[in-house]
Protein backbone atom coordinates (compact mmCIF):
# COMPACT_ATOMS: atom_id res chain seq x y z
CA UNK A 1 0.00 0.00 0.00
CA UNK A 2 0.97 3.53 -1.22
CA UNK A 3 0.38 7.17 0.26
CA UNK A 4 1.28 9.88 -0.78
CA UNK A 5 2.68 12.61 1.76
CA UNK A 6 1.76 16.12 0.92
CA UNK A 7 4.01 18.50 2.37
CA UNK A 8 3.51 21.91 3.61
CA UNK A 9 5.87 24.62 1.75
CA UNK A 10 5.74 28.01 3.44
CA UNK A 11 7.48 29.67 0.87
CA UNK A 12 5.43 28.65 -2.12
CA UNK A 13 1.90 29.33 0.32
CA UNK A 14 3.44 33.03 0.54
CA UNK A 15 4.24 33.17 -2.90
CA UNK A 16 1.14 32.36 -3.73
CA UNK A 17 -0.67 34.54 -1.24
CA UNK A 18 1.54 37.62 -2.22
CA UNK A 19 0.49 37.59 -6.04
CA UNK A 20 -3.16 37.15 -4.95
CA UNK A 21 -2.81 40.34 -2.70
CA UNK A 22 -0.86 42.14 -5.02
CA UNK A 23 -3.34 41.66 -7.80
CA UNK A 24 -6.28 42.93 -5.16
CA UNK A 25 -4.26 45.88 -4.62
CA UNK A 26 -3.35 46.23 -8.48
CA UNK A 27 -6.98 46.02 -9.33
CA UNK A 28 -7.73 48.05 -6.19
CA UNK A 29 -5.39 51.25 -7.53
CA UNK A 30 -7.11 50.80 -11.06
CA UNK A 31 -10.44 51.40 -9.68
CA UNK A 32 -9.80 54.94 -7.78
CA UNK A 33 -10.97 57.91 -9.40
CA UNK A 34 -8.21 59.30 -11.02
CA UNK A 35 -7.85 62.73 -9.78
CA UNK A 36 -4.56 63.08 -11.64
CA UNK A 37 -2.19 64.11 -8.34
CA UNK A 38 -0.53 62.29 -6.07
CA UNK A 39 -1.14 63.32 -2.28
CA UNK A 40 1.78 63.49 -0.21
CA UNK A 41 2.36 63.40 3.48
CA UNK A 42 6.05 63.56 4.66
CA UNK A 43 6.70 63.91 8.21
CA UNK A 44 9.68 63.78 10.44
CA UNK A 45 9.84 63.15 13.93
CA UNK A 46 9.83 66.47 15.13
CA UNK A 47 7.78 68.22 11.89
CA UNK A 48 5.41 67.47 9.13
CA UNK A 49 7.53 69.07 6.10
CA UNK A 50 4.24 68.34 3.78
CA UNK A 51 0.51 67.66 4.65
CA UNK A 52 -1.76 66.40 2.24
CA UNK A 53 0.17 68.52 -0.51
CA UNK A 54 -1.03 67.55 -4.24
CA UNK A 55 2.24 67.08 -6.74
CA UNK A 56 2.58 65.59 -9.60
CA UNK A 57 5.28 63.61 -8.85
CA UNK A 58 7.76 62.00 -6.75
CA UNK A 59 11.33 60.41 -7.42
CA UNK A 60 12.94 58.53 -4.24
CA UNK A 61 15.60 56.48 -3.69
CA UNK A 62 14.60 52.98 -2.29
CA UNK A 63 16.44 50.16 -0.95
CA UNK A 64 14.84 48.13 -4.40
CA UNK A 65 16.23 51.02 -6.52
CA UNK A 66 15.27 54.47 -7.52
CA UNK A 67 10.86 54.59 -7.98
CA UNK A 68 9.36 57.49 -9.92
CA UNK A 69 5.97 58.11 -8.48
CA UNK A 70 2.63 59.19 -10.20
CA UNK A 71 -0.94 59.22 -9.30
CA UNK A 72 -3.08 55.93 -9.16
CA UNK A 73 1.24 54.18 -8.53
CA UNK A 74 0.38 50.53 -7.29
CA UNK A 75 0.56 50.45 -3.57
CA UNK A 76 3.67 49.69 -2.40
CA UNK A 77 5.76 49.78 1.02
CA UNK A 78 9.28 51.03 0.15
CA UNK A 79 12.66 51.16 2.96
CA UNK A 80 14.26 54.40 1.50
CA UNK A 81 17.81 54.20 1.75
CA UNK A 82 20.34 57.82 1.96
CA UNK A 83 19.51 59.74 -1.09
CA UNK A 84 17.79 62.49 -2.70
CA UNK A 85 13.16 62.48 -2.47
CA UNK A 86 12.57 65.02 -5.76
CA UNK A 87 8.90 65.97 -5.07
CA UNK A 88 8.07 67.54 -8.80
CA UNK A 89 4.79 69.85 -8.59
CA UNK A 90 3.21 72.71 -10.95
CA UNK A 91 5.25 74.97 -9.03
CA UNK A 92 8.38 73.27 -9.76
CA UNK A 93 10.67 70.89 -7.81
CA UNK A 94 11.47 70.59 -4.23
CA UNK A 95 14.60 67.85 -3.29
CA UNK A 96 15.35 67.22 0.03
CA UNK A 97 17.97 64.50 1.32
CA UNK A 98 17.13 62.03 3.50
CA UNK A 99 19.01 59.57 5.61
CA UNK A 100 16.78 56.90 5.33
CA UNK A 101 13.34 56.02 6.55
CA UNK A 102 10.29 54.50 4.65
CA UNK A 103 7.67 55.80 2.13
CA UNK A 104 3.74 54.08 1.55
CA UNK A 105 1.89 54.43 -1.53
CA UNK A 106 -1.73 53.89 -0.67
CA UNK A 107 -4.56 52.78 -3.06
CA UNK A 108 -5.94 56.29 -3.06
CA UNK A 109 -2.93 58.19 -4.30
CA UNK A 110 -1.51 59.11 -1.07
CA UNK A 111 2.14 58.30 -1.11
CA UNK A 112 3.40 58.86 3.23
CA UNK A 113 7.23 59.43 3.35
CA UNK A 114 8.53 58.90 7.08
CA UNK A 115 12.28 59.91 7.73
CA UNK A 116 14.21 60.06 10.50
CA UNK A 117 15.94 63.25 9.08
CA UNK A 118 15.57 65.38 5.94
CA UNK A 119 17.23 68.35 4.55
CA UNK A 120 16.82 70.82 1.76
CA UNK A 121 19.64 69.96 -0.97
CA UNK A 122 19.99 73.28 -1.36
CA UNK A 123 20.76 74.02 2.18
CA UNK A 124 23.51 71.27 2.44
CA UNK A 125 27.20 72.88 2.66
CA UNK A 126 29.07 71.13 -0.49
CA UNK A 127 32.43 71.39 1.54
CA UNK A 128 31.31 69.99 4.82
CA UNK A 129 29.92 66.90 3.15
CA UNK A 130 33.54 66.59 2.09
CA UNK A 131 35.29 67.44 5.57
CA UNK A 132 32.97 64.78 6.82
CA UNK A 133 33.90 62.36 4.14
CA UNK A 134 37.30 62.66 4.82
CA UNK A 135 37.09 62.03 8.53
CA UNK A 136 35.05 59.18 8.58
CA UNK A 137 37.30 57.65 6.36
CA UNK A 138 39.96 58.66 8.63
CA UNK A 139 38.13 56.91 11.97
CA UNK A 140 37.26 53.91 9.32
CA UNK A 141 41.37 53.04 8.53
CA UNK A 142 42.33 54.05 12.28
CA UNK A 143 39.53 51.77 14.12
CA UNK A 144 40.46 49.51 16.72
CA UNK A 145 37.30 48.03 16.92
CA UNK A 146 34.16 46.56 14.75
CA UNK A 147 31.63 49.15 16.26
CA UNK A 148 33.63 52.05 15.03
CA UNK A 149 34.39 50.40 11.94
CA UNK A 150 30.73 49.93 11.08
CA UNK A 151 29.76 52.85 12.68
CA UNK A 152 31.84 54.78 10.33
CA UNK A 153 31.42 52.47 7.46
CA UNK A 154 27.21 54.20 8.12
CA UNK A 155 28.98 57.56 8.04
CA UNK A 156 30.75 57.17 4.95
CA UNK A 157 28.12 55.69 2.99
CA UNK A 158 25.71 58.75 3.99
CA UNK A 159 28.31 61.04 3.08
CA UNK A 160 29.10 59.49 -0.22
CA UNK A 161 25.41 59.44 -0.83
CA UNK A 162 25.22 63.46 -0.24
CA UNK A 163 28.16 63.77 -2.51
CA UNK A 164 26.72 61.97 -5.38
CA UNK A 165 23.19 64.07 -4.46
CA UNK A 166 24.97 67.54 -4.61
CA UNK A 167 27.20 66.57 -7.64
CA UNK A 168 23.57 65.67 -9.72
CA UNK A 169 22.70 69.16 -8.64
CA UNK A 170 25.15 71.24 -9.83
CA UNK A 171 24.86 69.55 -13.56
Amino acid sequence: MSFVVRTFKPAAALARASRLSARFYASEAAAAPAAGKLVVNFALPHEAVLKSKEVNQVDLSAVSGDLGILADHVPTIEQLKPGVIDIIADSGSTKYFVSGGFAIMNPNSVLNINAIEAFKLDDIDPQAVAANLAESQRLASSAKDELTKEAAAIEIELYESLQTALSAKSK
